[in-house]
């Protein structure tokens, strides 16, 4: 059965004269009860309906953006790419509209909550998923029920969703994903300081709860196995004691290798979680006395516009996030066919620039204070 506008007074405990001019927003209403009657729309997913709504009846042309940090270069070009394709000789006048969700995964629900009130033509969600039960429950359902009522949802550099149990919406619901080959990338750069004669080798990885973690690091591992299994060595038992965790920024690429170089005085070589975090990683090298290549390569991933301006100029993994960007507003807005299965995967390339070489043999002792 339907929320009704009832069932959110009741929720919040105001009348329902309030919550129309909470929803509204033409008439003063005090914070914190504006907050109850925000929450009880939330909890209970209320959805504006019916004919009376002008404001849903005018937003059809309505495109939202998900992305974790407009800041990021990474979200800024993927968002960049969509919005391109909403412009009026392609996309015939659709809006598009950026989401900043600041990485909070309850405030990803909550602008999906709103796109569906705005009658949202279309939904495209940046960026890697968090991997909470809970949450990942929850946002599906919200997708699914997104895509079900008629708004195409794509879903850019994240796996796609887990299957729909028996209770979800009918199929036909079922957003499309433009995937990134993570794994395969980071298999690649690993095999690529392996081949240079690298064995102490550090990551400085994103946060663990996100998926685009986790590939990466799995497929970091699994070229480790490999070379494990063909040279008789042990590289794969050092990992876990080789790897730290932090956000994508540059401080955690500064102290995510500190505390490396703490564990390991000879190490040779550091993966981070991107090129921001790697220009953290470059930072603590050098003031540790330690010089790059000569003493310690350096790689990130994704390649993002400074990557090759560095100094050195670094050794990555190329994510076409502009093209794929540009792919997901396709998709969104029904211009291209939907890939084989619902899924595109990105492949990526192993971008080899200045920033690795072959480990010296006699590196001298960081100095880390």
């Amino acid at each position: 059965m339907a929320v009704t506008l009832a069932d959110v007074a009741a929720r919040a405990g105001v009348s329902a004269a309030t919550v129309s001019r909470v929803l509204s927003g033409n008439y003063p209403v005090a914070g914190a009860t504006r907050s109850r009657v925000l929450r009880a729309v939330e909890e209970l997913e209320y959805v504006v309906n019916g004919p009376a709504s002008s404001l849903a009846a005018a937003s059809s042309d309505l495109v939202g953006v998900l992305v974790n940090d407009i800041a990021d270069p990474f979200f800024g070009i993927m968002a960049s790419a969509v919005q391109s394709e909403m412009e009026p000789e392609k996309a015939g006048g659709k809006l598009a509209v950026v989401c900043n969700t600041g990485g909070s995964p309850q405030r990803e629900l909550t602008y999906l909550t709103l796109l569906q009130r705005q009658r949202a033509a279309a939904v495209v969600l940046t960026g890697s998923a968090v991997e909470d039960p809970e949450h990942a429950e929850a946002l599906s359902a919200r997708l699914r029920r997104l895509a079900a009522a008629g708004t195409r949802v794509v879903l850019c550099g994240r796996p796609p969703l887990p299957e729909a149990d028996g209770d979800g919406p009918p199929d036909g619901g079922v957003p499309l994903t433009v995937a990134f080959d993570n794994r395969g990338g980071a298999r690649r750069l690993t095999e690529h300081l392996l081949a240079l004669g690298h064995r102490r080798i550090g990551y400085v990885a994103g946060p663990a709860e996100r998926t685009t973690t986790r590939h990466r690091l799995e497929g970091h591992r699994a070229a480790l196995a490999d070379h494990d299994r063909d040279h008789g060595h042990d590289l794969l038992a050092e990992a876990g004691r080789l790897t730290v965790h932090g956000a994508y920024d540059r401080s955690s690429g500064y102290d995510g290798t500190l505390e490396l170089l703490r564990r390991e005085p000879g190490l040779t070589a550091v993966l981070a979680a991107n090129d921001t975090v790697a220009l953290g990683v470059c930072a603590a090298l050098r003031e540790a006395g330690l010089g790059i290549p000569g003493d310690v390569s350096v790689a990130g991933f994704d390649d993002l516009p400074f990557s090759a301006d560095a100094s050195p100029a670094l050794t990555t993994v190329r994510i076409p996030l502009h093209d794929a960007g540009a792919r997901a507003g396709r998709l969104a807005l029904g211009r291209e066919s939907a890939p084989p299965g619902g899924v595109a995967t990105v492949r990526t390339e192993l971008m080899v620039r200045a920033s690795t070489a072959a480990p010296r043999a006699d590196r001298p002792a960081p100095q880390v204070g």
